[in-house]
């Protein structure tokens, strides 16, 4: 017999951070999906038995092309996409090197401010995330 837990799409991503070469300032990773017209927070679905953190991270590094560091669990995000329930589970997550090669599923990338973050994320939901890991910075 299903549950409502089996039709919910289960997703992981990461908040990436990194300090800013420039200025050691903090600079928040964003990725523009061209199929969504979108500016989020690296994210994708889990594949069948995946552990959501194992997810996030590989989730990462196929849409940035960086390693991340894992730290603190952040807010789980519920919402409807495509008439279905998801569930996406964050982290805080430092890169740990890499480089960015656009590709059919992301073909953009920004280093952002906090605050220049929060303004260029499409959707509202997305913008508490930035709050959560400076949350999660200041307490560690």
């Amino acid at each position: 017999m299903s549950t409502p837990e089996d039709s919910t799409v289960q997703a992981a991503g990461c908040v990436l951070w990194r300090r800013s070469p420039v200025d050691d300032g903090l600079e928040i990773c964003l990725v523009h999906r061209p199929k969504y017209d979108d500016w989020s927070h690296p994210k994708g679905k889990l594949k069948r038995e995946e552990d959501p953190l194992s997810g996030a991270l590989r989730e990462v590094a196929e849409e940035t092309g960086h390693r991340a560091v894992p730290g603190r669990e952040l807010t789980t995000l519920h919402y409807t996409a495509n008439g279905r329930p998801k569930r996406v589970r964050y982290w805080a997550a430092e890169a740990a090197g890499g480089g960015f090669t656009p590709n059919t599923e992301v073909d953009r990338l920004l280093w952002l401010p906090p605050v220049a973050a929060r303004k260029r994320l499409t959707q509202p939901r997305d913008r508490d995330l930035v709050d959560a890991l400076l949350d999660a910075l200041r307490t560690t």
